[in-house]
């Protein structure tokens, strides 16, 4: 017969009382009862009700922890971080992917609230505001992320894509450039309308032209990359210099310009945002980036999630994380 609660306190010569206020770490509970406690526990292979437990607190040790996918490195390092972390909390973290489909993210919230999370990190798809209130106000500790979520109640910690935007294209212009090609996300996205408003602030602040047929503002897909660059690449005056703040999109138009054998830098330079694990070694060079910092992202959104599990009331508003600008080699003075 497994061993109960009750068997445990009677091994260990207490109340029931006592040994559940000791297994849970309750500080009114001497250290030598507490160690005895977990003795008995130990010897009788004893493991608890969670059920029973969730009933009791409220607390179920589960979160939730929405991603749009686990291709990027962005995601990657959100997901890890926020494992790790969880770990450490006694905590077991369930992951949804949704390719950025709002309805797929909408069924995970329901499932989240109908099985009682603790919390919820939602880097999705900006939409869902209802379910994601519908969480805080039942005291569920939300944070989102990756794209605001108009009306919602929640916390939020994001990059800082306006700078983000602005870093790469004032780099570009320190450097000389004035032909400068962009591919950004759609203007209807939180990262795609914030990182072109960077990129335009700078550009006007320098008394550069935006030349539309050297923007193109589509999906997050490798295959409008490819489509972009190779756009930019047949216009009668070439850019000197290309800006890739469409993440997914730069795994379609990097392959492009290096299948066209595109000396970089000497004949283009090239700045990404977000980093990957392989700009670091692309092609004959590495690549300059801005830095979206992924992993201070994931634990600020941790530490904004612990202060409501911990009942903490964490600033209102958006929290942004600011982008560094990391120099490579695939950016120089046009020739």
């Amino acid at each position: 017969m497994p061993a109960t609660l009750s068997s445990v306190a009677a091994v260990a010569g207490v109340s029931t009382s006592t040994a559940s206020r000791a297994l849970s770490g309750h500080p009114a509970v001497l250290p030598s009862t507490r160690a005895r406690v977990a003795a008995a526990a130990a010897a009788m292979n004893y493991q608890p009700n969670r059920m029973a437990s969730a009933l009791r607190t409220r607390r179920t040790g589960l979160l939730g922890l929405v991603v749009n996918n686990l291709r990027t490195a962005t995601f990657h390092t959100i997901a890890e971080i926020l494992q790790a972390w969880a770990a450490a909390q006694d905590h077991q973290v369930l992951v949804c992917t949704t390719g950025g489909d709002p309805v797929r993210e909408a069924q995970f919230l329901e499932t989240a609230a109908a099985h009682r999370f603790d919390g919820v990190v939602v880097a999705g798809s900006g939409a869902n505001a209802e379910l994601v209130n519908a969480l805080v106000r039942d005291g569920r500790a939300v944070v989102t992320m990756n794209r605001r979520v108009p009306g919602s109640l929640a916390p939020s910690v994001m990059a800082d894509y306006e700078s983000a935007g602005r870093l790469a294209a004032e780099h570009l212009l320190g450097l000389g450039h004035t032909r400068i090609a962009a591919i950004e996300g759609p203007p209807e996205v939180t990262s795609g309308h914030l990182h072109h408003e960077g990129f335009v602030g700078a550009m006007r602040a320098a008394g550069v032209p935006v030349r539309d047929e050297l923007v193109h503002r589509g999906p997050f897909t490798a295959e409008f990359g490819r489509r972009a660059v190779e756009a930019v690449l047949a216009v009668d005056e070439r850019p000197t210099a290309l800006l890739v703040s469409n993440h997914a999109a730069s795994f379609g138009a990097l392959p492009v310009v290096s299948g066209n054998r595109i000396r970089v830098p000497d004949q283009l330079s090239v700045v990404c945002t977000e980093d990957e694990p392989f700009f670091g070694w692309w092609g004959a060079t590495s690549l300059t980036i801005v830095d979206n910092r992924a992993e201070l992202l994931a634990q600020r959104a941790a530490a904004v999630l612990l202060d409501q599990l911990e009942g903490r009331v964490p600033a209102s508003g958006a929290e942004l994380v600011a982008p560094v600008l990391v120099e490579r080699a695939s950016t120089a003075p046009p020739r």
